[in-house]
């Protein structure tokens, strides 16, 4: 296609999928399952942590861990007690278990005491126009309190190559404001123009056949490879076409 014909064509899909019948089927139901700000964007960032694998199972134990955080994540986050952390023993979704279940709620807690929260802590602070360098900050910083080293494998790392896709998709949640009901875009600090595709198997395949990567592996070069093609597509809103290419791959099996 065209650029013409193949922006014409990829905005069609972007309406056809970012709407609230989106949400059902995907893990962006679990903050919505919330209204306070701080509830929505821990509830999305660990539902996005554990996104790999069957979604079906992904909104299962997503459900469930809201619910070991009493369904009022930052209070439990905020105000928890050693004693409490014990209701995660049996909690694991693939290789993510327990120990890192707790991790992630006393790194998460120190985040919000020390460090004003997720927005904060995610934000582009070296004048760049995406999320590479803020994202291996983030994961520094998120684990500067004594943990295991096998929890550090469950955020990535994009200055190690990494595509990060799960945090890409969870800045896209909380940064993008789509007025459809989908995206929330409650982080005002951050600028959607800056916001990367998240690349997954669907995503990547779907835009090597539409010409908009040519990258084998699904890596952060892939990433800046296909940043570039969709802000030709939108510079203010590039991200959007993930509903399409995700659309396109899982749905359509395009």
């Amino acid at each position: 296609m065209i650029k013409a014909d193949l922006k014409e064509f990829l905005d069609e899909k972007v309406v056809q999928y970012n709407n609230p019948r989106f949400i059902e089927s995907d893990p962006i139901q679990i903050p919505h399952l919330f209204s306070k700000k701080e509830d929505i964007e821990i509830a999305g960032f660990l539902t996005a942590t554990i996104a790999w694998g069957n979604r079906k199972m992904i909104i299962k134990n997503s459900i469930k861990l809201m619910e070991l955080l009493d369904n009022s994540p930052y209070d439990f986050i905020l105000n928890h007690h050693e004693k409490d952390l014990k209701r995660f023993d049996t909690f694991v979704h693939r290789t993510f278990n327990s120990v890192d279940t707790i991790q992630f709620v006393k790194s998460l807690k120190q985040l919000y005491i020390h460090h004003k929260g997720l927005e904060q802590s995610l934000a582009i602070k070296d004048n760049t126009t995406n999320y590479r360098t803020a994202i291996s900050n983030f994961k520094e910083l998120f684990f500067k309190i004594p943990h295991q080293q096998r929890t550090q494998k469950h955020i990535s790392d994009p200055l190690k190559g990494s595509a990060a896709k799960r945090i890409n998709m969870f800045l896209r949640w909380m940064v993008r404001n789509d007025n459809c009901g989908v995206d929330f875009g409650i982080w005002k600090t951050h600028n959607p123009a800056h916001i990367s595709c998240p690349i997954d198997v669907h995503s990547g395949n779907v835009a090597r056949k539409l010409g908009l990567l040519k990258r084998k592996q699904n890596d952060w070069k892939a990433v800046s490879e296909l940043d570039h093609n969709l802000r030709i597509l939108d510079k203010n809103d590039p991200s959007k076409y993930d509903f399409a290419l995700f659309g396109l791959g899982v749905f359509e099996k395009f």
